[in-house]
């Protein structure tokens, strides 16, 4: 019986170390490349290490997409923290405080997790035309947040339908309102819901490239739009190492988010966002 489980548990680490390598060896391969010369890139190996250790990759790709870089920035974090905030507000006004027709609204609203993003680019171009916010920041923020609402409508919806129904009763009970109940009482016990929100909204905002090519254009676009103008728009001889340090200058924000919060989004995950 002992041999059994000590067999499962090898053949179990054995596929787990091969799933990890699947995924990290194109991260390698990146890292590698970006710290090699042009000549170092056509003469060697994928895996092989750098001749000669250089950081010219990354200069010159950080040249080409620093403003855009930035720009990510200025979009990303006010779309995070509005649709968080927002659907904060619906979790809790959907889950505590029920009108008629709450339940079809969240159904319409989780309907919404569903949609392509293809669907809504023609009613969105005409919206932000209409708004006087085509081809801006503010325009693509106003669509991460509208796209995200049902996302982060969900998660504290159901995060908020665990909460016990006593504690808000006694609250208004003492006279606590509306907003009172929400910002003194739940918002205090909403941490991990609140990171899986932060967390799943910046990774989407971030690494989305259909809305950013679509709604945006010359300096307001994101990042991703900027490396993918790199890697296609190239003349001359092609610096493959250029190409990856901008790949992974794309990537590191996102991957330094999920280093550093990963355990809350999984804590998150597992004390909230499955119930209801």
């Amino acid at each position: 019986m002992a041999k059994a489980l000590n067999v499962n548990r090898v053949a179990i680490h054995a596929t787990l170390i091969i799933a990890c390598a699947v995924y990290l060896v194109p991260l390698l391969v990146m890292l590698l490349t970006s710290f090699k010369t042009p000549d170092d890139v056509r003469t060697g190996n994928l895996l092989s290490l750098p001749l000669d250790w250089t950081i010219i990759g990354w200069l010159k790709a950080w040249d080409v997409v620093h403003s855009y870089f930035w720009n990510s920035f200025m979009i990303t974090v006010p779309a995070v923290l509005i649709s968080t905030f927002i659907g904060a507000l619906n979790g809790y006004a959907l889950s505590k405080w029920q009108f008629r027709g709450s339940n079809l609204l969240f159904s319409l609203l989780l309907f919404g997790c569903f949609i392509p993003f293809q669907v809504i680019l023609l009613p969105m171009s005409f919206t932000l035309g209409q708004l006087g916010l085509a081809n801006t920041t503010a325009g693509l923020v106003l669509v991460h947040v509208i796209y995200g609402l049902a996302f982060t409508t969900l998660f504290f919806r159901n995060y908020y339908v665990g909460i016990p129904d006593a504690l808000i009763k006694a609250a208004r009970l003492d006279g606590a309102g509306f907003f009172t109940i929400f910002f003194k009482i739940l918002l205090p016990l909403s941490t991990p819901i609140v990171m899986v929100s932060l967390i799943w909204q910046f990774t989407q905002v971030w690494n989305d490239f259909l809305f950013g090519v679509v709604f945006a254009s010359g300096s307001s676009q994101p990042i991703t739009v900027a490396l993918n103008n790199l890697v296609n728009t190239s003349t001359g001889a092609k610096e493959y190492n250029v190409d990856m340090a901008a790949a992974m200058i794309a990537a590191l924000p996102t991957l330094l988010v999920y280093i550093f919060a990963g355990k809350y989004f999984v804590r998150g995950l597992t004390s909230g966002v499955v119930k209801g």
